[in-house]
């Protein structure tokens, strides 16, 4: 890891005063900041927050969010909770299968009144359908 790297994380850590109960805040901003939480990256957190790596692996593989390497910025998450079921997602998702476009589960993106809705990076795309899908993801703003 570069010495520019290792600055940036452990100013992350700094920012939250090398607090242990600021892990979750800490790794959002390391991820951010690098697009993973690498394993160097979480050695370094947790040097600097006096826990054990064991720690940061268990949040980090707790949580859908965080990721060990880099993923691509335009990742489509599409909810598959029960509101969403109830007004397609499962459709969707087949559509999305069929037509090759890669696509991960989550439960609830508490959009439930305009489902089925999905996540593009950080973009929320309420009544998801491809076309919508692929408007959001070129950056059209025909998500709402």
């Amino acid at each position: 890891m570069s010495k520019t790297n290792r600055e940036t994380i452990e100013q992350v850590c700094a920012r939250y005063g090398h607090r242990a109960d600021a892990l979750i805040e800490i790794l959002h901003d390391v991820q951010r900041a690098h697009a993973c939480v690498s394993d160097e990256a979480a050695r370094i957190i947790a040097g600097s927050l006096n826990i054990s790596r064991a720690e940061i692996q268990g949040v980090r593989s707790f949580y859908a969010d965080f990721s060990t390497t880099p993923r691509a910025p335009q990742r489509i998450r599409l909810c598959r909770a029960e509101a969403c079921q109830a007004v397609g997602a499962d459709q969707l998702a087949a559509e999305l299968d069929r037509a090759g476009t890669p696509h991960e589960a989550v439960y609830c993106l508490g959009n439930c009144a305009l489902g089925p809705a999905a996540l593009i990076g950080e973009r929320l795309v309420g009544r998801a359908t491809p076309d919508r899908l692929a408007a959001a993801s070129a950056g059209s703003g025909q998500d709402d």
